[in-house]
Order: structure tokens, then C-alpha cells, then sequence
């Protein structure tokens, strides 16, 4: 079976570097707020060329935690309404309702699977605060005409970054585009760590700054509360493993893209539609979706022929019982690619011989119709 993702395969290339850091921290007898945590913070920072790192717990706490610290900085307030793709992982809409701010859902493009960035002026309203575009399955969701937009209402652009860290713009990294960024450290994701952890960038030291406040309990000094925060702070063992696993990314990024411009180039099944990357945009292929309206049939298909594959994702956020009431929304586009996705084994681990075999089995598929 060709897996859709060899966590382990992944990990056993920096095992024994992982496993010295682990040691260091273990015999330092410090486990949080300590050096490692500082040092991936500095890591990220360069990394991403430029601005301010503070390192939480998830990717979940990252983007609740910008909201949070835009209320309490009064740019935002309960009751703003803020703009999120319709068809995001639904920790980008938890992160908002969590804040008690207003989801407003909007339908993505169908090539490139990220918001539509040509729906967005039209759901704008008094009330609304920002926009979060979601650079989905590591494509980047960025153009000129967005950041006019959003300066000409006078919105924050905020970017869930969490599939998509080493992908740039025009140059720039994403996380480093709008005016905050979440970022996640799941396991599975291209910089993942050994457990949960994840990040806020920002350029705006200020916002920075009361996010670490807020991930401390509220606390900037010990035992002295300004506001009413959070327990989400990074670990120095899951710091320790990504300052290991930071070194690498580039090659993996690497990697990945080769792989997704192998299958971009030699998947010649009209049965199945390919994604399409933005010829300004660098895509880091954190996930290689397909699409195929005979999805099931497909996907039986592949692993009868040993592929492993998984769904991003089967049940659209607004379709989940904990939004009941945003059940009788109407989003055919969204719901139509939940029912179409596919997404094939990527990974920096996967053979060549892998790779070429996933596409022979995939050109090889005759039944169902796109």
C-alpha cells in the first residue's frame, strides 16, 4: 500500500537529532516558557523574513487567540462580522464564533479551491471587521485587488496559515502578507511536531504582544492578570522537535512541489479534474486534491490498487450539527467540491517509483464520468 502520509518515515530521517533534543530537555528540568520555545520563535521569525512569532499551543489557539487580542485592542468587538471561505477546515469558523464574532461564509473558487476573491465586496457590511482568507491545502489565496479592498473598507486581513508555511506571494511569505497569521504544527501538516503546537505572526508588535499576554493566563507578569487569557503556550519538547525539523523544510517543500508538478504534468485522465496553481503564487502542496463526481467509485478504486487516500473534508462547516443554524445556508459550490475531493498521497518521503505509480493506476481509471 502506498500510504497517504508516512508519519513515521517522516520523522525517522531526523530521529537521532530528535531524539538528542529530546534529552536536552528533559535533563534541563525546564518544560515551559524556556529557550527552545524562544529559539523556534526566532527560527520562525527568519524563516519567514521578517516580524513577530509567538508560539501557542495549536493552530486552533492561534487564530482564536488573534481575534481575542483584536477585541481586547478595541478593533473588534462581539457581533463583527468577519469573512471566511465556506468550505475551510472548520477551526477557521470555530476560532471566530469562539470570539463571539459572525461567520460570514463565502463560496470558494472552483480551480483553485480557496475563497473567491471576486465574491468578497459584495458581503461586506457595516459590521464587518475582516477577512480571513484560508490558504487551503498549501495554495496560496492572495491578490493586489485584495489588500486594495481591504484598505478601502478598512478591514484587517487575517490568514490561516496552517497549511501552507514555506508558500509565497509575489516574493513574500504567507503569514507575512495580511496583518496576522495562524499557523498549525499538527503532526501531518509540512512542519509538523510531535504532538499539537502552533504560532501567531505578525508584523504589528503591539497585537503581538498582547496575544503572549492572553496565551499566559492573561499575564505578562507573574500573578498579575491584565486580561482574562488563555493557557495556550507551546511546550519546550514540541519547540526542541520543530527547531530540528525548521532546518528541513525548504528541502521538503522542495520535494512536495516536484511531486505535485509530476502529477500536475502527468495525470491525463479526463475523468478526473486536476487542481490549478496561481503562476505568481508558490504552492507548497500540503495536499494534492483531486476532484471526481464519482468520488467513492474512485477512491475504491485506488485502494484496491494499494493508494491510500483521504477526504478534505467530507461535511462543510456549515453542514455540522454544532452550526445548526447555519444549516439552510445556501452554498452549492461548497457543498458540490465536499462531494468531489479527493486528496492523493504527498509527502516528502514518497518514491519516485510511488509517485509514478499513483499516476499510472489514476490515468488507468476508465469507470464513471466527471
Amino acid at each position: 500500500m502506498i500510504k497517504f502520509l508516512d508519519l513515521q518515515k517522516v520523522n525517522a530521517q531526523y530521529a537521532e537529532e530528535l531524539k538528542k533534543v529530546a534529552a536536552e530537555v528533559i535533563d534541563s528540568g525546564w518544560y515551559l516558557l524556556g529557550d527552545h520555545v524562544k529559539q523556534f520563535e526566532s527560527g520562525l521569525v527568519s524563516f519567514q523574513e521578517g516580524g513577530n512569532a509567538v508560539a501557542v499551543a495549536n493552530g486552533l489557539d492561534a487564530l482564536r487567540l488573534i481575534f481575542k487580542a483584536y477585541i481586547e485592542l478595541g478593533v473588534m468587538k462581539p457581533g463583527d462580522e468577519i469573512i471566511v471561505p465556506a468550505n475551510t477546515y472548520i477551526a477557521s469558523i470555530l476560532a471566530i464564533t469562539d470570539n463571539q464574532l459572525t461567520p460570514v461564509l463565502v463560496e470558494p473558487d472552483f480551480d483553485t479551491y480557496n475563497l473567491d476573491l471576486n465574491l468578497i465586496e459584495s458581503k461586506i457590511t457595516s459590521k464587518t471587521k475582516a477577512i480571513m482568507v484560508v490558504h487551503l491545502y498549501g495554495s496560496v489565496c492572495w491578490n493586489q485587488e485584495l489588500e486594495i479592498l481591504a484598505g478601502k473598507h478598512s478591514l484587517k486581513l487575517i490568514e490561516d496559515n496552517a497549511q501552507a508555511i514555506g508558500a509565497r506571494w509575489n516574493g513574500i511569505r504567507t503569514g507575512n502578507l495580511g496583518d496576522a497569521a495562524g499557523f498549525s504544527f499538527y503532526p501531518g501538516k509540512n512542519l509538523g511536531a510531535l504532538g499539537d503546537s502552533g504560532a501567531v505572526t505578525t508584523k504589528d508588535a503591539e497585537l503581538a504582544k498582547v496575544v503572549r499576554t492572553l496565551a499566559n493566563y492573561g499575564s505578562a507578569q507573574k500573578y498579575v492578570n491584565q486580561y482574562q487569557g488563555l493557557n495556550s503556550r507551546m511546550d519546550e519538547m514540541q519547540a526542541a522537535f520543530l527547531n530540528v525539523k525548521l532546518r528541513y523544510l525548504d528541502q521538503e517543500t522542495l520535494q512536495r512541489q516536484k511531486i505535485g508538478a509530476y502529477y500536475l504534468e502527468n495525470i491525463k485522465n479526463s475523468r478526473i479534474i486536476l487542481p490549478k496553481a496561481d503562476v505568481v503564487a508558490e504552492h507548497v502542496w500540503h495536499l494534492f486534491v483531486i476532484r471526481s463526481n464519482n468520488r467513492k467509485e474512485l477512491q475504491d478504486y485506488l485502494s484496491e490498487n494499494g493508494v491510500q487516500t483521504l477526504i478534505h473534508y467530507p461535511t462543510p462547516p456549515h453542514l455540522q450539527e454544532c452550526y445548526v443554524d447555519f444549516n439552510n445556508f445556501s452554498l452549492p459550490i461548497t457543498e458540490q467540491m465536499h462531494n468531489e475531493v479527493l486528496s492523493l498521497p504527498i509527502s516528502p518521503v514518497m518514491s519516485k517509483k510511488e509517485v509514478e505509480k499513483v499516476v499510472e493506476i489514476l490515468n488507468n481509471y476508465s469507470s464513471g464520468t466527471v
